[in-house]
């Protein structure tokens, strides 16, 4: 299977898990895709002075990888800063949130895939 450049179906949401502005998801793999391994895998687009709120996660882990942009990261209650190539993994029962603390759009690939 090939999935082509334009093709991919995009969601944008608004205050996600109670975070500011809009952010878009660019939806790489489907949740058929997934064989009941997962449910998400995306690049994500937050702009500058947007974020998705702090959310824990149960019976699954996240990780993003940054691909540009600049962020904080509340990771249990730590904050922290990130960019072009970090990782952040949010493993089954722990918490995160990202906000784009830059004056770019922060992109990040996540991935998400149960427990």
């Amino acid at each position: 299977m090939i999935k082509r450049n334009g093709s991919l179906p995009v969601d944008v949401v608004t205050n996600r898990f109670g975070g500011n502005g809009e952010v878009k998801f660019t939806r790489i793999l489907e949740k058929d895709d997934f064989q009941g391994k997962g449910r998400l895998f995306a690049v994500t687009a937050i702009e500058p002075g947007c974020s998705l709120g702090l959310h824990t996660h149960t019976g699954e882990m996240e990780a993003y990888y940054i691909l540009r942009g600049q962020g904080t990261v509340n990771d249990n209650g730590a904050e922290s800063l990130v960019g072009p190539g970090d990782v952040v993994l949010t493993k089954d029962g722990e918490s995160h949130a990202i906000a784009n603390t830059g004056d770019t759009t922060l992109e990040l690939v996540a991935l998400i895939l149960f427990t």
